[in-house]
């Protein structure tokens, strides 16, 4: 009997880490959850270390083995005081860099020495076209931009360091997604009214689902290393 594939998810309770669970749950992973909400497998805030090496120590426990590791929990910082650089508080500022960037250096300062232990394995970041080119007024959160692009550093050069050693690390940046942190946008007639121009393959929100499917293609393509594969219905290509 073939031995599972074991996978870790972050943000298990969310819209996008809910459907990776799923997925991978379906393409017959053992999946272990982790959230800083009830329901989660294991609940645990990975924006601290303790927590971040509860998460990553669970599936072994449970398991006994760690194969791929998806960091899908974030936030939007706006609540704290996220915007446009000369407005951004110092709460929004630290709040969005310590939840979306800070916490992924944890999780995978826990994960990369089981990973390399275990004989190699996968790390697939979520990130946003906004790492990746400027938000005009409607999506001048500068906060969230530089944590998406600071994943996107950190993501390569773990790739290049750890390739040696079996370790793949990947990101999907994805458009707008109909999630419940997407809720403001999804509520604002004029970027209704713009998504043809922003996603013009379909005009509309991405579903959870779309990120989850790539998630699960970058955890299983072991040639691919360092990239960052775009999921945004055509966003970035203009």
């Amino acid at each position: 009997m073939t031995e599972k594939n074991v996978a870790l998810v972050t943000g298990s309770e969310g819209g996008i880490g809910g459907a990776t669970v799923r997925a991978f749950s379906d393409d017959g992973y053992d999946v272990v959850g982790a959230d800083v909400a009830q329901g989660a497998d294991v609940v645990a805030d990975v924006a601290t270390p303790d927590g971040a090496r509860t998460a990553v120590e669970a599936p072994l426990e449970r398991h006994g083995r760690l194969d791929a590791v998806v960091l899908a929990h974030g936030i939007s910082g706006r609540r704290f005081g996220d915007g446009p650089v000369a407005e951004c508080t110092d709460e929004g500022w630290d709040a969005v860099l310590s939840t979306n960037l800070r916490s992924a250096f944890y999780v995978c300062r826990e994960a990369v020495p089981r990973l390399v232990a275990g004989g190699g394995g996968a790390i697939v970041a979520v990130g946003s076209v906004h790492g990746l080119v400027g938000g005009d007024r409607d999506f001048a959160t500068h906060a969230y931009a530089a944590s998406k692009a600071g994943l996107v550093g950190l993501i390569r050069a773990i790739a290049v360091h750890y390739a040696a050693d079996g370790v793949r690390a990947n990101v999907v940046a994805p458009g707008l997604v109909k999630t419940a942190m997407s809720a403001r946008a999804q509520a604002d007639a004029g970027i209704l009214a713009r998504l043809p121009e922003l996603q013009p393959l379909g005009g509309t929100f991405l579903d959870p689902e779309d990120v989850a499917s790539a998630a699960l293609y970058l955890a299983g393509a072991e040639r691919v290393t360092g990239s960052v594969l775009v999921v945004d219905a055509g966003w970035t290509a203009r």
